[in-house]
């Protein structure tokens, strides 16, 4: 038997703050961090960041490969 098994349920701790997470906010522990959460995500806080593979014009910006 493993010690995730044996072991009680224990919350896992809120991604904004820190503190144990309530299962009525979850992954949260309040209202104020799932608020929080939601703002970073609709001010673009929580970007993947992207490398562009065209430019402006829509060109590649290194040539094709070509077999030869």
């Amino acid at each position: 038997m493993s010690d995730e098994t044996a072991r009680p349920f224990e919350p896992k701790p809120c991604p904004i703050c820190g503190k144990p997470s309530i299962e009525r906010y979850k992954p949260f522990c309040s209202k104020r961090c799932a608020d929080v959460d939601l703002n970073r995500w609709l001010t673009g806080a929580y970007a993947i960041p992207v490398v562009e593979e065209e430019d402006e014009d829509g060109e590649p910006l290194s040539p094709p490969l070509r077999p030869e």
